[in-house]
Protein backbone atom coordinates (compact mmCIF):
# COMPACT_ATOMS: atom_id res chain seq x y z
CA UNK A 1 0.00 0.00 0.00
CA UNK A 2 1.44 3.23 -0.94
CA UNK A 3 1.12 5.47 2.15
CA UNK A 4 0.25 9.08 2.28
CA UNK A 5 3.51 10.29 3.87
CA UNK A 6 5.78 8.64 0.90
CA UNK A 7 3.08 10.18 -1.80
CA UNK A 8 3.54 13.83 -0.75
CA UNK A 9 7.10 13.79 0.02
CA UNK A 10 7.46 12.50 -3.65
CA UNK A 11 5.38 15.17 -4.56
CA UNK A 12 7.16 17.56 -2.85
CA UNK A 13 10.14 16.65 -4.33
CA UNK A 14 9.05 16.41 -7.58
CA UNK A 15 7.53 20.18 -7.49
CA UNK A 16 11.26 21.27 -5.83
CA UNK A 17 12.94 20.13 -9.16
CA UNK A 18 9.99 21.79 -11.55
CA UNK A 19 9.82 24.53 -13.58
CA UNK A 20 7.27 25.84 -11.77
CA UNK A 21 6.76 27.83 -7.86
CA UNK A 22 3.09 27.42 -5.69
CA UNK A 23 2.92 30.89 -6.74
CA UNK A 24 -0.14 32.54 -9.35
CA UNK A 25 2.58 34.38 -11.08
CA UNK A 26 4.81 31.24 -11.74
CA UNK A 27 2.00 29.12 -12.93
CA UNK A 28 0.90 32.68 -15.37
CA UNK A 29 3.92 31.37 -17.18
CA UNK A 30 2.99 28.22 -18.48
CA UNK A 31 2.06 27.66 -22.19
CA UNK A 32 0.76 24.16 -23.53
CA UNK A 33 3.20 22.11 -24.88
CA UNK A 34 3.60 22.47 -28.99
CA UNK A 35 2.22 19.07 -29.73
CA UNK A 36 -1.30 19.84 -27.99
CA UNK A 37 -2.02 23.07 -29.38
CA UNK A 38 -0.59 21.70 -33.49
CA UNK A 39 -2.89 18.51 -32.27
CA UNK A 40 -6.19 21.02 -33.12
CA UNK A 41 -9.06 18.37 -32.25
CA UNK A 42 -8.90 15.83 -29.16
CA UNK A 43 -12.08 13.87 -27.66
CA UNK A 44 -12.70 14.50 -23.74
CA UNK A 45 -14.72 12.14 -22.00
CA UNK A 46 -17.25 12.26 -18.75
CA UNK A 47 -17.88 8.53 -18.31
CA UNK A 48 -18.30 6.66 -14.99
CA UNK A 49 -21.19 5.19 -12.39
CA UNK A 50 -23.39 8.46 -13.04
CA UNK A 51 -23.62 6.86 -16.57
CA UNK A 52 -26.25 4.53 -14.70
CA UNK A 53 -28.63 7.18 -14.08
CA UNK A 54 -27.97 8.98 -16.84
CA UNK A 55 -29.86 11.92 -15.89
CA UNK A 56 -29.19 15.59 -16.73
CA UNK A 57 -25.22 15.29 -16.72
CA UNK A 58 -22.35 13.96 -14.60
CA UNK A 59 -23.24 16.38 -11.84
CA UNK A 60 -26.09 13.53 -10.78
CA UNK A 61 -24.08 12.55 -7.62
CA UNK A 62 -24.83 15.93 -6.10
CA UNK A 63 -27.80 17.03 -7.66
CA UNK A 64 -29.84 14.03 -6.77
CA UNK A 65 -29.00 15.29 -2.37
CA UNK A 66 -30.46 18.44 -2.78
CA UNK A 67 -34.28 18.82 -2.04
CA UNK A 68 -36.03 20.27 -4.87
CA UNK A 69 -33.64 19.73 -7.81
CA UNK A 70 -35.01 17.57 -10.84
CA UNK A 71 -32.14 15.28 -9.65
CA UNK A 72 -33.47 14.73 -6.29
CA UNK A 73 -36.96 14.39 -7.62
CA UNK A 74 -36.15 12.13 -10.22
CA UNK A 75 -34.10 9.80 -7.75
CA UNK A 76 -36.64 9.53 -5.46
CA UNK A 77 -39.20 8.75 -8.31
CA UNK A 78 -37.20 5.96 -10.10
CA UNK A 79 -34.94 4.32 -7.20
CA UNK A 80 -36.92 5.43 -3.86
CA UNK A 81 -35.61 6.89 -0.52
CA UNK A 82 -32.14 8.41 -0.84
CA UNK A 83 -31.39 6.50 2.88
CA UNK A 84 -32.45 3.22 0.93
CA UNK A 85 -30.77 3.70 -2.42
CA UNK A 86 -27.89 6.19 -2.58
CA UNK A 87 -25.51 6.84 -5.08
CA UNK A 88 -23.23 4.19 -4.23
CA UNK A 89 -25.47 1.79 -4.84
CA UNK A 90 -25.22 2.84 -8.28
CA UNK A 91 -21.66 0.98 -8.57
CA UNK A 92 -22.87 -2.45 -8.79
CA UNK A 93 -25.01 -1.56 -11.65
CA UNK A 94 -21.89 0.13 -13.66
CA UNK A 95 -21.34 -3.37 -15.28
CA UNK A 96 -19.88 -1.52 -18.69
CA UNK A 97 -20.57 -5.06 -20.36
CA UNK A 98 -20.35 -3.43 -23.87
CA UNK A 99 -17.19 -1.00 -23.31
CA UNK A 100 -14.83 -1.66 -26.38
CA UNK A 101 -12.14 0.07 -25.85
CA UNK A 102 -10.44 -1.33 -29.70
CA UNK A 103 -13.99 0.12 -31.22
CA UNK A 104 -13.46 3.54 -29.11
CA UNK A 105 -10.07 4.48 -29.99
CA UNK A 106 -11.04 3.18 -33.85
CA UNK A 107 -13.90 5.70 -34.07
CA UNK A 108 -11.83 8.56 -32.23
CA UNK A 109 -9.20 8.08 -34.82
CA UNK A 110 -11.82 7.96 -38.11
CA UNK A 111 -12.75 11.27 -36.57
CA UNK A 112 -9.70 13.18 -36.86
CA UNK A 113 -8.71 13.05 -33.27
CA UNK A 114 -4.95 13.14 -31.97
CA UNK A 115 -5.96 12.62 -28.72
CA UNK A 116 -7.76 11.30 -26.28
CA UNK A 117 -8.51 12.53 -22.39
CA UNK A 118 -10.71 10.54 -19.98
CA UNK A 119 -11.95 11.47 -16.61
CA UNK A 120 -9.76 9.38 -13.93
CA UNK A 121 -11.88 10.40 -11.67
CA UNK A 122 -14.76 12.45 -11.41
CA UNK A 123 -16.15 14.75 -8.53
CA UNK A 124 -18.26 11.69 -7.03
CA UNK A 125 -14.70 10.32 -6.23
CA UNK A 126 -14.81 6.92 -7.97
CA UNK A 127 -11.66 6.34 -9.86
CA UNK A 128 -11.66 4.72 -12.90
CA UNK A 129 -8.61 3.06 -13.05
CA UNK A 130 -6.23 0.26 -10.76
CA UNK A 131 -5.84 2.47 -7.18
CA UNK A 132 -3.56 1.46 -4.47
CA UNK A 133 -5.11 4.88 -2.93
CA UNK A 134 -8.87 4.27 -2.93
CA UNK A 135 -10.57 0.74 -3.29
CA UNK A 136 -13.49 2.98 -4.93
CA UNK A 137 -12.38 1.81 -8.20
CA UNK A 138 -13.60 0.23 -11.32
CA UNK A 139 -11.01 -2.51 -11.20
CA UNK A 140 -12.23 -3.59 -7.75
CA UNK A 141 -16.05 -2.64 -7.73
CA UNK A 142 -18.41 -2.22 -10.70
CA UNK A 143 -17.22 -3.67 -13.95
CA UNK A 144 -14.25 -4.88 -12.24
CA UNK A 145 -11.99 -3.90 -15.19
CA UNK A 146 -8.57 -1.07 -15.28
CA UNK A 147 -10.59 1.31 -17.65
CA UNK A 148 -8.36 3.91 -18.08
CA UNK A 149 -5.52 1.58 -19.00
CA UNK A 150 -7.82 -0.60 -21.57
CA UNK A 151 -8.32 2.85 -23.33
CA UNK A 152 -4.78 3.81 -23.14
CA UNK A 153 -3.54 0.99 -25.02
CA UNK A 154 -6.24 0.81 -27.81
CA UNK A 155 -6.23 4.47 -28.34
CA UNK A 156 -1.90 4.61 -28.58
CA UNK A 157 -1.93 1.40 -30.39
CA UNK A 158 -4.10 4.02 -33.21
CA UNK A 159 -1.33 6.43 -32.74
CA UNK A 160 -3.36 8.81 -30.59
CA UNK A 161 -1.76 10.55 -27.13
CA UNK A 162 -3.59 9.72 -24.12
CA UNK A 163 -4.25 12.16 -21.27
CA UNK A 164 -5.87 11.72 -18.23
CA UNK A 165 -8.05 14.15 -16.13
CA UNK A 166 -8.67 14.12 -12.39
CA UNK A 167 -11.75 16.13 -10.79
CA UNK A 168 -11.10 14.96 -7.26
CA UNK A 169 -10.15 18.77 -6.01
CA UNK A 170 -13.87 19.29 -5.84
CA UNK A 171 -14.95 15.48 -4.04
CA UNK A 172 -14.99 17.42 -0.21
CA UNK A 173 -18.31 18.88 -0.73
CA UNK A 174 -19.50 17.14 -4.12
CA UNK A 175 -21.84 15.07 -2.06
CA UNK A 176 -22.60 17.17 1.28
CA UNK A 177 -26.09 18.07 0.99
CA UNK A 178 -27.04 14.54 1.74
CA UNK A 179 -26.53 14.89 5.35
CA UNK A 180 -29.14 17.75 4.97
CA UNK A 181 -31.80 15.19 5.28
CA UNK A 182 -31.98 11.51 6.22
CA UNK A 183 -30.11 9.74 3.27
CA UNK A 184 -27.25 7.23 3.05
CA UNK A 185 -24.38 9.85 4.13
CA UNK A 186 -22.99 8.97 7.28
CA UNK A 187 -22.75 12.68 9.43
CA UNK A 188 -19.51 11.67 9.72
CA UNK A 189 -17.96 9.28 6.56
CA UNK A 190 -15.31 6.95 7.10
CA UNK A 191 -11.77 7.98 5.96
CA UNK A 192 -11.81 5.34 3.56
CA UNK A 193 -15.97 5.60 2.46
CA UNK A 194 -16.51 6.55 -1.35
CA UNK A 195 -18.42 9.65 0.93
CA UNK A 196 -15.55 11.24 2.78
CA UNK A 197 -15.43 14.03 3.82
CA UNK A 198 -18.85 15.61 2.41
CA UNK A 199 -18.31 18.89 3.84
CA UNK A 200 -20.71 21.62 3.75
CA UNK A 201 -20.60 23.67 -0.28
CA UNK A 202 -18.99 26.91 -0.79
CA UNK A 203 -21.25 29.74 -1.31
CA UNK A 204 -20.11 30.19 -4.90
CA UNK A 205 -18.41 26.78 -6.42
CA UNK A 206 -16.34 29.30 -8.50
CA UNK A 207 -14.63 31.20 -5.75
CA UNK A 208 -11.44 29.43 -4.99
CA UNK A 209 -11.03 31.88 -2.04
CA UNK A 210 -14.61 31.43 -0.75
CA UNK A 211 -15.40 29.91 2.36
CA UNK A 212 -16.34 27.32 3.47
CA UNK A 213 -13.23 25.90 2.44
CA UNK A 214 -11.54 22.29 2.67
CA UNK A 215 -9.84 20.94 5.60
CA UNK A 216 -6.36 19.80 5.70
CA UNK A 217 -6.95 16.72 5.96
CA UNK A 218 -8.85 16.74 2.52
CA UNK A 219 -5.90 18.82 1.11
CA UNK A 220 -3.24 16.75 2.00
CA UNK A 221 -5.15 13.96 0.68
Amino acid sequence: MYDMATALQNINEVIAKGSYADTWESLSNWKPPAWYRNSKFGIFIHWGVYSVPAFENEWYPRNMYIKGSTAFEHHLKTYGAHKNFGYKDFIPLFKAEQFDPAAWAALFKRAGARYVVPVAEHHDGFQMYKSDLSHWNASEMGPKRDVVDELKAAVEAQGMALGVSSHRIEHWFFMGHGKDFESDIPQYPDRDALYWPSMPSPENNDDVFGTPSPDEEFLND
